[in-house]
């Protein structure tokens, strides 16, 4: 069973005491609350002893021991004698699709719905799957036409590419996983963002590897020192980044870096691996930006979840043949292979794809705009910037109150992902990422549940959010 130090845990419960009258053991336990709700603390970890949790944080003990009771209480936690508390989730009747979506808006993931064009190119595609049927099925690199229709797309965008270049995946996360058990060892270093997209953050420590830190910010863009420092000095094995509309902060990176970063990082063995699943996604800017790879060696990471639908598990990896070849041979301990069927409807939209992404960006230009004037009218005291792509905006909030916002707004049905889960050990409690592509009246919903959420913090103790568990 895996745990949780008491020094781990109150890193990332920082500040959870501000912006709440709510009694301290109610609000570390609305905090420990939200933390397993959205995954900070994972099920089936056990928690700290009271007596330990209690000293890292300056507290009584009986402020812990009764926060822990009202966890176990709301079904949060299991506390057995002798073998202390584990997190959990309460006990719930089955959870329909119906409930799930019944009156609740889910602004915790940056995702579309499926584009209308979806459901003709899967009727193509079962039309074509015949020819297929006579092969095993499994397919661990990639059909060759789906794999030509990428390296032809990566060519019309200015890298030249073959299709021995192309590995086909699972959705980009697949590719991240694949790539750092393939490239990282443990203990090795691997560099990355921060804020970044967690998922990546998990891949890469389920390998062993080091995180090393980079900050990214709004207003600045990516910390160059930073990077140029942490490549030289800790000479990571992998570098994971998101030079194209970065998620959070929607900020892109300018030639210039890319050409020195990726230099220093030929220089000190460092192979620099590019998620772009959002580079195409502009909303400002009509001309398509290069592929990373165009100014030094990178590996490059796509997908259709943010383009086509997140229901279409297809990405892809761009790298050099010896690696793909490596990555194919590494592949069958983690799965045998991408589904067929999935492969040729990619193919089929794939042939004439930028109507699909103007209408993508038609979609994003209107929530990114309406979203920017409603959070400006409503909390003139935020700081709202205006991306140019992308799905989302990192909004400073001003003060470090997240966490209790998220709780907050939990209890006026909205779904959010608080700032620390972007980032490493509970930092990022001043921002809120807020995605932009759902249509005007739930952004207008969502705004305005927010407004009462952030009026609520100072008025007292918040209500139990426990009744939202299963939509999280």
């Amino acid at each position: 069973m895996s745990s949780i130090s008491a020094r781990a845990l109150a890193s990332v419960l920082s500040g959870w005491r501000e912006a709440t009258a709510a009694p301290a053991y109610s609000a570390l336990a609305g905090r420990v609350r939200l933390l397993i709700l959205d995954g900070r603390v994972p099920l089936g970890t056990r928690i700290p002893a009271e007596r330990d949790l209690a000293a890292q944080l300056g507290v009584s003990r009986t402020t812990v021991t009764a926060a822990y009771a009202e966890l176990r209480d709301a079904g949060y936690l299991d506390s057995v004698r002798g073998s202390g508390s584990v997190a959990r989730l309460p006990a719930r009747a089955p959870v329909s699709i119906e409930n799930v979506h019944s009156g609740y808006l889910d602004f915790s993931k940056a995702s579309l719905p499926a584009i209308p064009l979806l459901a003709d190119a899967a009727r193509r595609a079962a039309e074509a799957l015949p020819a297929y049927l006579g092969d095993s099925g499994f397919d661990p690199i990639g059909l060759p036409v789906l794999r030509t229709a990428i390296a032809d797309r990566y060519t019309a965008r200015g890298l030249p590419t073959e299709p021995e270049e192309v590995m086909v995946t699972i959705g980009a996360q697949h590719a991240i996983a694949l790539l750092a058990r393939t490239l990282l060892g443990r203990g090795d270093g691997a560099l990355v963002e921060s804020p970044s997209y967690p998922h990546a953050y998990e891949a890469l420590r389920l390998t062993g590897a080091r995180l090393v830190p980079v900050s990214v910010t709004t207003d600045d863009g990516w910390d160059e020192p930073a990077i140029e420092q942490a490549l030289q000095r800790a000479s990571p094995a992998m570098g994971y980044v998101m030079p194209d509309f970065h998620n959070p902060t929607g900020r892109t990176m300018s030639p210039e870096l890319r050409e020195r970063m990726l230099a220093i990082a030929a220089k000190q063995g460092t192979t620099i691996v590019a998620d772009e699943t959002t580079a195409e996604l502009a909303i400002d800017e009509s001309a398509a930006t290069l592929p990373l790879a165009a100014y030094g060696p990178a590996v490059l990471i796509g997908s259709v979840g943010k383009t086509v639908w997140g229901g279409v598990r297809i990405g892809w990896i761009r790298a050099e043949r010896q690696l793909i070849q490596k990555l194919t041979r590494a592949r069958s301990a983690g799965d045998l292979g991408t589904p067929i069927l999935e492969q040729l409807i990619v193919a089929d939209l794939l042939d004439d794809f930028p109507p699909v992404l103007d209408a993508r960006r038609a979609q994003l230009r209107r929530g990114r705009d309406h979203l920017e004037s409603e959070l400006r009218r409503a909390f003139p005291e935020w700081r709202v910037p205006h991306v140019a792509g992308g799905m989302t905006a990192w909004i400073n909030l001003g003060a470090p109150v997240s966490s209790q916002l998220t709780l907050a707004a939990r209890n006026e049905g909205l779904l959010l992902a608080a700032g620390p889960r972007f980032g490493i050990d509970g930092a990022f409690e001043r921002f809120l990422r807020i995605p932009f592509g759902h249509p005007t009246e739930e952004i207008d919903r969502a705004v305005s549940a927010l407004e009462t959420a952030w009026g609520s913090l100072a008025r007292g103790p918040m209500l139990d959010s426990s009744y939202l568990a299963e939509v999280v």
